[in-house]
């Protein structure tokens, strides 16, 4: 028998992917699914790495790249388009985006272990960003990397790779400043869904190189760049 909180968080799931939202029940609908967000380690190490990209040539067009994490092979990469039916709302920015994203994995004959999108997961006005959104819908390990702060503070981290200071505000961990290359600006980390702060930042280390972006969105982001004015 289902509980009336597996019915709750059903429907929720069901209100977040739809096209056309009302600002007002958007924000409504993000607060109330921020409580199950879930912050907790993982049991084993990924195998793969999704990452997640958008771009916007006509329609929304989402890419999505899979990548084997001992090896940094990319497994898969695939590029879906969507008509946008949503305008741009800052913060609402999900609702805009995530119809696309979920096309594109579930296009995808490799599921990832985790995934990894271009945005923010706890770091957010309502602790829900895209990482957040996709994270619930999908029932999976979800991380939010992004170029820029959105909401708190933090102290610029160390300019060795993997020096982070924690994002706050008021008392409250919102996620991690990260360092991934000397001498470049550090990207903001959050928790998307069902991983720990310390190992999203992990991970995001792992899974970078010689550049300032982790490969899953590094390469996602060229993959969008490279057919932007096609189709």
């Amino acid at each position: 028998m289902i509980s009336s909180k597996d019915k709750e968080l059903e429907d929720l799931i069901n209100k977040l992917q739809s096209t056309h939202i009302d600002p007002k029940e958007a924000i409504r609908l993000q607060i109330k699914a921020s409580r199950y967000i879930t912050e907790s380690p993982l049991d084993t190490p990924p195998a793969t790495v999704g990452g997640f990209d958008l771009s916007f040539p006509n329609n929304a067009r989402a890419a999505a790249i899979v990548i084997e994490s001992s090896t940094m092979e990319t497994i898969e990469e695939i590029l879906e388009d969507m008509p946008v039916t949503m305008p741009y709302i800052p913060g609402l920015l999900a609702f805009r985006e995530a119809p696309v994203i979920l096309r594109a994995y579930n296009s995808l004959k490799a599921k990832p272990d985790v995934i990894m999108i271009d945005g923010h997961g706890r770091a957010h006005p309502r602790r829900f960003g895209i990482a957040c959104h996709v994270g619930l819908i999908l029932r999976k390990p979800s991380i939010g990397v992004a170029k820029s702060l959105l909401i708190g503070n933090a102290e610029e981290p160390g300019d060795n790779k993997g020096d982070w200071n924690p994002i706050t505000l008021g008392n409250e961990v919102l996620g991690a400043a990260v360092r991934t290359k000397p001498g470049a600006k550090p990207v903001y980390v959050s928790v998307g869904n069902l991983i720990s702060l310390e190992q999203a930042v992990e991970l995001v280390l792992k899974m970078t190189t010689k550049y300032r972006l982790p490969e899953p969105t590094r390469r996602a982001h060229m993959l969008a760049s490279r057919y932007k004015n096609t189709r």
